[in-house]
């Protein structure tokens, strides 16, 4: 990992980290494989980000026979989030920024 990944990540967008590991995908075969077979490890090795253990992030690779579409999350919310959002108990971005990549298990 770069030494400097996290000082230029931490300002970044979600979508703009999702454009970076998307063209670094398409260039590198080795991190494409690691990105579909261990996207936790894949994200944290390339932008110094900790995903956090309840949050899934999914890979999918399309094919010249099948295609995506990802839907936001539902209008609805169950009682979990609904405490959640009451109670301001989000997720703190701010925390996913390791300044000790070596603090990973």
């Amino acid at each position: 990992m770069d030494t400097n990944t996290n000082t230029n990540t931490q300002t970044m967008t979600v979508g703009a980290m999702r454009e970076r590991l998307i063209a670094k995908a398409a260039e590198d075969g080795t991190f494409r494989a690691r990105l579909l077979a261990d996207p936790k490890d894949a994200v944290r090795d390339e932008l110094g980000v900790k995903v956090p253990d309840e949050f899934t992030i999914a890979v999918h690779e399309e094919t010249a026979n099948t295609g995506h579409l990802v839907l936001p999350p539902s209008a609805e919310l169950d009682e979990a989030a609904l405490e959640q959002v009451a109670g301001g108990d989000g997720w703190d971005v701010s925390n996913l920024y390791a300044s000790d990549p070596t603090q990973y298990g």
